[in-house]
């Protein structure tokens, strides 16, 4: 089953065109990376995707239905698409179960300021337990009291997908999660999204410039320069093509 299709997408920044018209697909359980060198347009494809921009032009739908314009970030959230980012966004000054608890409201009946004047008892408890469970689920229990900003940064890395999880999503994008992460954690972090992959039943589009983590777990690789889509297929067949390498390496001049 098709989850996300992206048509003709074309992002334009006055005259410069960060993104232009690509077309992709992810497919249900699928683990589809989006790769390129600085610059090339993938953190600018995510936001398109998760409305934080409006794209110039082309199509982007989840579930067969198209997102249509000016769906904002939140909306598209309940629609069942979540994300994490490059530079880690948690609420620093909250605990590791504030920050689940903020992402568990996003599915809730009362927002996160009725509910901590306690108009709804019962489905407070409920939102309470299920995030208990959720990092109870992720290794993460017994740090529910730290303050997020003080964990290490590759736990902080872990809370930040956990709190996308948090919203019930079938569809996780990942913003370069191995960023600054150590080899140790990188390694980690491959069986981590493997993990939750199979046991959440998620479709995952990352976007990494750690090739091994890449070529380890993707299903499928589309490839990005200058906005423009050059490679698409396996990861043995993305590593040996010439576009690709000519990308990331660049063409030696004749002498």
């Amino acid at each position: 089953m098709n989850v996300l299709n992206i048509e003709n997408l074309t992002m334009r920044f006055g005259g410069v065109t960060a993104v232009d018209n690509l077309s992709m697909e992810v497919n249900s359980g699928e683990i589809v990376a989006l790769i390129g060198p600085n610059g090339a347009g993938k953190t600018t494809a995510f936001n398109c995707v998760t409305g934080v921009y409006e794209p110039t032009d082309g199509k982007v739908s989840f579930l067969g239905k198209p997102i249509g314009k000016g769906t904002t970030p939140d909306k598209i959230t309940k629609l069942g698409i979540a994300r994490t980012f490059q530079n880690i966004r948690l609420f620093k000054s909250m605990t590791v179960l504030e920050n689940v608890l903020v992402a568990k409201h996003m599915r809730t009946k009362h927002n996160v300021f009725t509910s901590t004047l306690r108009i709804s008892h019962k489905e407070e408890k409920r939102v309470r337990d299920e995030a208990l469970a959720l990092l109870e689920d992720q290794g993460l229990l017994h740090l529910k009291d730290e303050i997020s900003a003080n964990l290490p940064y590759g736990l902080q890395r872990h809370l930040e997908i956990a709190r996308a999880l948090a919203t019930d999503p079938q569809l996780i994008l990942l913003d370069e999660p191995a960023a600054g992460m150590n080899p140790q954690e990188t390694i980690e972090l491959a069986e981590f999204i493997q993990q939750i992959r199979t046991k959440y039943g998620l479709t995952v589009f990352i976007i990494e410039h750690h090739m091994d983590l890449i070529m380890e777990i993707s299903d499928r690789i589309y490839v990005l320069d200058f906005g423009k889509l050059i490679a698409k297929g396996t990861p043995h067949e993305v590593q040996s093509d010439r576009r690709v390498i000519e990308a990331y390496l660049g063409v030696a001049e004749d002498a």
